[in-house]
């Protein structure tokens, strides 16, 4: 892919949804929360996941980690943690695509119709950009979850 500095050829980026290998499954990234929401048939008060590419990135967000947990948020890996009901990770992708490198965050979610596992048809007919490399896509383990504030972490999953 060329590399442009084009303001509208990265707005159509921002609101597409992409199908790609995260770093724990299939899943499709967007900017678009509401777009993901379509294609899942999600209710409209379940949340989405915010993948940060790095350290700065969540740092702009302005999530406010409790001190005691930035050491073990620094070095987790394929982990989600919940803060005042905002649910993030960071997690560098996976591929090296030029298409998700523009971008600092995205929302994620699984890959696959609510309920129901991976299906490679359903996902080509959903989304607008697929990225891949040669050892394809391939439903993985879903990251652990925790629930952290200032007293307590909690496992949901």
């Amino acid at each position: 892919m060329v590399s442009s500095n084009s303001t509208s050829r990265l707005s159509r980026i921002k609101k597409s949804v992409i199908l790609t290998q995260t770093d724990t499954t299939v899943g499709f990234v967007s900017q678009d929360a509401n777009k993901l929401r379509e294609i899942k048939s999600r209710q409209s008060t379940k949340p989405f996941i915010k993948v940060f590419s790095n350290f700065k990135a969540l740092s702009k967000a302005k999530i406010r980690i409790p001190k005691q947990h930035k050491r073990a948020l620094r070095r987790a890996k394929k982990t989600t943690f919940i803060v005042k009901n905002q649910a993030f990770r960071v997690s560098p992708y996976p591929l090296d695509s030029e298409v998700l490198r523009t971008l600092d965050w995205n929302y994620s979610t699984s890959a696959n119709e609510s309920g129901k596992n991976f299906q490679r048809a359903f996902c080509e007919q959903k989304a607008d950009i697929i990225v891949e490399n040669k050892e394809a896509l391939f439903e993985g383990k879903a990251s652990k979850l925790y629930k952290i504030n200032h007293q307590t972490t909690k496992r949901l999953r």
